[in-house]
């Protein structure tokens, strides 16, 4: 009983942390600003850390607070390189720029990637922000040469591509697809411009369509997994591998599919995309397991709500998405949309999120979870929740400085 009322108090403790009274005195670009500032320093001393073993990138922690690395293969490799970008865009300096370059390179053997589907994650994110703010042609390049690696796992016959290969793990699946799938897709939107070759653009679309016709339930939340029959290309499976059941709507996966069809209406202009991206935002900010500060427990249907834990790369991930969707819809919305990011923002950049300087294994935020199922990366700091919140106050100090 004593531990009960413990969590409680601490889940209150939280929540009371996390609300916008924190900053309520700060106007939000001033929250923006010091944020970013924060983030810079913070991940130059990451970059600093790992000066001296060219093939590391950062993960996460482990149960004793001390870095995990990756090398370029694991599917995070490209988070933190962006991580770096999007903080020289904010603050252009000679440091930053070497960095961003030295770990953007580490990287780049993942050009050649075939064996999974993440090779969008880690070749766009570094080598995508790095072309966007150099013109650097061989980085076009680089993202040219994973784009024809990234179609090579398209069956026509199911109409996506393939998440993830067999293995022990994976046998229940004939032909997994999961919805982070889609935030793959923009790195081949960009190619098919970028080269005009339209082989990637069908390849992105036609994954798109197909995760939107199985993917979503009826009330716009999606499962984590579905798996197709490879003669049939019917769907065999609707499972979960990282949520807390297959009916439930695993929060992180939610975001992906919010972030991802919000990005496909950017690239193509369909209506349907922006219906389905609306239909999502509105099942995420209409939920009444969604707490008071925004950022989502792990799962909409944990079984231990309120005590369950929260995940900040959810959070920031549907924070960046929204931010961007309101510029796309009607303004009644818009300012729905955005009044939601701005407090998760806001929240994100309190101290119940955001680390203090040279802790947390010199990463930007806490509170974050990987796979829960697993047990894998639990409430601890994950380079990708860097990327998104990084992305999302860059997103919200463009829009600001427009209005």
């Amino acid at each position: 009983m004593l531990k009960r009322i413990a969590v409680y108090l601490l889940t209150l403790a939280l929540l009371s942390a996390c609300s916008p009274t924190e900053n309520e005195e700060k106007s939000l670009e001033q929250t923006i600003d010091e944020s970013l500032e924060f983030a810079t320093r913070q991940s130059l001393r990451m970059a600093e850390s790992l000066k001296d073993q060219p093939d590391r990138l950062p993960q996460t922690i482990d149960e004793n607070g001390e870095l995990v690395t990756c090398n370029s293969a694991w599917w995070v490799s490209g988070f933190f390189p962006g991580v770096l970008w999007y903080l020289y865009e904010n603050n252009p300096s000679d440091t930053l720029k070497n960095w961003a370059v030295n770990y953007t390179l580490r990287v780049e053997d993942q050009k050649y990637t075939t064996d999974n589907h993440d090779v969008g994650f880690m070749i766009f994110c570094s080598f995508g922000n790095a072309y966007r703010l150099t013109g650097n042609q061989e980085y076009k390049e680089v993202i040219h040469t994973a784009s024809n690696s990234l179609i090579t796992r398209f069956n026509p016959t199911v109409g996506c591509i393939r998440s993830w290969d067999p293995a022990p793990w994976s046998k229940q699946w004939q032909f997994p697809v999961i919805i982070d799938n889609m935030m793959n897709l923009e790195m081949l939107e960009w190619s098919a411009k970028t080269f005009d070759d339209t082989t990637y653009s069908h390849v992105a679309e036609t994954h798109a369509n197909t995760t939107m016709k199985h993917h979503f339930r009826d009330d716009y939340s999606s499962y984590h997994v579905v798996s197709y029959d490879t003669i049939t290309g019917e769907v065999e499976k609707k499972n979960t591998a990282q949520g807390y059941s297959d009916d439930s709507a695993w929060a992180r996966g939610q975001g992906w599919g919010l972030y991802g069809y919000t990005m496909m209406y950017r690239e193509t202009g369909d209506d349907a995309y922006l219906k389905l991206a609306e239909g999502i935002a509105d099942f995420i900010l209409n939920h009444p397991n969604l707490p008071a500060d925004k950022i989502p427990y792990w799962d909409f249907n944990a079984p231990n709500i309120p005590d369950a834990r929260r995940d900040a790369s959810a959070g920031a991930i549907i924070c960046s998405a929204l931010i961007e969707l309101s510029d796309y819809v009607p303004k009644e919305k818009a300012a729905q949309y955005l009044e939601v990011a701005k407090t998760q923002l806001r929240s994100l950049s309190s101290p119940a999120y955001q680390a203090r300087l040279g802790e947390n294994g010199n990463f930007i935020l806490k509170h974050s979870v990987g796979h829960m199922p697993n047990g894998t990366e639990v409430d601890v700091p994950l380079t990708y929740a860097d990327y998104y919140y990084v992305e999302a106050l860059m997103r919200m100090k463009k829009k600001l400085k427009a209005n």
